[in-house]
């Protein structure tokens, strides 16, 4: 497996096969690989086997293997042990973080989810890496999401809690810059890659986004 380029990540692409039909998993963590994703998260909210979620865990694995990006499991700490996967993100629902440390070991990368200043500051008292905060736009990948939180509420997270945030919801690549400036860590992207025509290209906007931010800021 290969390491990130730094710990954390700072542009992390969720992959779904549900939102669009011309792209597998596998197909999509490649390309956003190629693009210059640091972290790709497997995402599925559809009833699987845990069998086949392994299976396609195990072929994102090798679309990644060329790539100095790594693979993190959505919700599935069993399926991230299976193909030892670089991580997990966790949402509420989910094994909690504590048990998910002790299972994975301190190597492996363990986010939580947050979608409010009190969730956060909750959160950030267990042992996971990172936050995922949000949704900080919107969202069209969940049918009952949390309400909207803006750029406010983010900045509010950031300052309150000791841990890089990953923020996450409607977040394109013009939104990057006000989202990092903001003092968010990073950005996780789902429907801006696997809903556009060319992921690979979406995600080296993304990319170029990210990086063209970090070039500007102050030293």
């Amino acid at each position: 497996m290969n390491e990130a380029r730094d710990p954390i990540g700072r542009l992390h692409v969720i992959t779904d096969e549900s939102l669009q039909d011309r792209f597998s998993h596998a197909r999509l963590a490649g390309m956003a690989a190629e693009g210059g994703a640091d972290r790709v998260q497997y995402r599925e909210k559809r009833h699987h086997s845990t069998r086949a979620m392994v299976e396609t865990a195990r072929a994102m694995t090798e679309s990644l293997a060329d790539f100095e990006t790594s693979l993190v499991i959505d919700d599935r700490v069993d399926v991230a042990v299976a193909v030892v996967a670089g991580g997990v993100h966790l949402g509420r629902d989910d094994l909690q973080a504590e048990v998910a440390r002790q299972v994975l070991g301190n190597g492996a990368l363990i986010g939580g989810t947050a979608n409010s200043l009190e969730e956060a500051l909750r959160v950030a008292e267990s042992p996971v890496d990172y936050l995922g905060v949000g949704p900080v736009f919107g969202t069209r990948s969940k049918a009952d999401p949390a309400p909207v939180l803006g750029l406010e509420a983010l900045a509010r997270i950031v300052e309150a809690v000791d841990l890089p945030v990953i923020a996450i919801g409607s977040i394109t690549a013009e939104r990057v810059p006000e989202v990092l400036a903001v003092g968010a860590y990073g950005v996780a992207v789902l429907s801006a890659v696997v809903c556009d025509p060319d992921p690979r290209e979406a995600t080296r906007r993304l990319r170029r986004a990210v990086d063209t931010f970090d070039a500007a800021a102050p030293r």
